[in-house]
């Protein structure tokens, strides 16, 4: 707080950088703990209290936030966590001169708001830009003079292996905010975790030295670009469906595999359940197999076949994320 307020004393800006929109993780009851969430999927609903309303960033259920637990009648629910708006919230009431843009998904739905607020920025018209990752690149202003970067664990927390590699990038990618004219730039990062390798080489814009470390970890575990990796998601409103198919699928896959592949899984998906959808998956890590794309063809075939039984069966290969 007092960096930004020595850049509001010496007329210069600050970009703030939070990965998580809306107001609050989640609400909670004090009293009996119960937590709202999705009736379409298995998780906790976001606060969003500009509309007034709990969101489900997957599905887009919404439904007004409580006044009363609905469990246990208490008053006493509270939010947890902070997103983009509470931090907007927060600086108004901790430095009520400074003109704050945030800028996330919920403020740049329309049409030229993104440019718009960019050019606003630009010229002077605010103090502090406040956003989501969409303004870790492409910033280049002169008088940012300050970075700061909340809780920069949310990616490292990613069911990924490509967590690490994804928080080094969108660190070294804010921080490159600051500082790109003549006035010298900070960066301060909030975290929990100061002794995490993405975050010591990110602090010292060690490329060679994360790649290095970063590649030794992935040849360890046999991923990417060691091993290839393909998944396979299996949803059905039942679960048990659900997980009946996915199995049969893993056992049938088996005799295709080389001494070199690996399979994981069958499990529940990171989200067990999605838009009323029970997802399990098997991840299959390989280097050559023929084989195996023999079989994924066979797959792809009993796949339509499965969409008669209402089950949907999906093969991605080299997956952009593992939920």
């Amino acid at each position: 707080m007092e960096a930004l307020r020595q850049r509001l004393a010496r007329g210069e800006q600050s970009v703030l950088m939070l990965n998580r929109r809306g107001y609050a993780n989640y609400v909670s009851c004090r009293d009996c703990g119960f937590t709202p969430t999705c009736v379409n999927c298995d998780l906790a609903l976001t606060m969003h209290k500009v509309t007034n309303s709990l969101i489900c960033h997957y599905c887009g259920y919404q439904e007004p936030i409580p006044k009363t637990c609905p469990n246990c009648g208490s008053q006493r629910i509270r939010p947890f966590g902070a997103g983009t708006q509470k931090v907007e919230a927060m600086l108004k009431e901790y430095l009520p001169t400074a003109r704050v843009l945030r800028m996330d998904q919920d403020t740049t739905r329309k049409k030229g708001a993104t440019d718009g607020m960019l050019e606003a920025f630009g010229n002077h018209e605010a103090d502090i830009l406040l956003g989501t990752q969409m303004i870790a690149k492409g910033l280049d202003f002169p008088d940012i003079t300050l970075v700061g970067v909340l809780n920069a664990d949310t990616t490292l927390a990613l069911p990924d292996y490509r967590a690490a590699e994804r928080t080094f990038q969108l660190l070294t990618q804010v921080s490159g905010r600051a500082g790109r004219a003549d006035k010298p730039g900070e960066v301060i990062v909030q975290t929990y975790n100061p002794e995490h390798y993405a975050l010591r080489f990110a602090q010292t814009h060690d490329y060679e030295g994360f790649y290095q470390y970063e590649m030794a970890i992935r040849k360890e575990w046999q991923y990417s670009p060691y091993y290839y990796t393909i998944q396979l998601k299996v949803l059905h409103e039942s679960q048990t469906e659900s997980a009946r198919v996915a199995y049969e699928i893993a056992d049938w896959l088996k005799p295709y595999l080389d001494l070199q592949t690996v399979m994981l899984g069958p499990s529940a998906g990171s989200v067990a359940r999605l838009n009323n959808k029970y997802v399990y998956r098997i991840v299959i890590k390989y280097r050559q197999s023929a084989k195996l794309f023999e079989a994924l063809d066979e797959l792809m075939q009993a796949g339509q076949r499965l969409q008669r039984q209402k089950v949907t069966l999906l093969i991605d290969r080299d997956p952009v994320n593992f939920v």
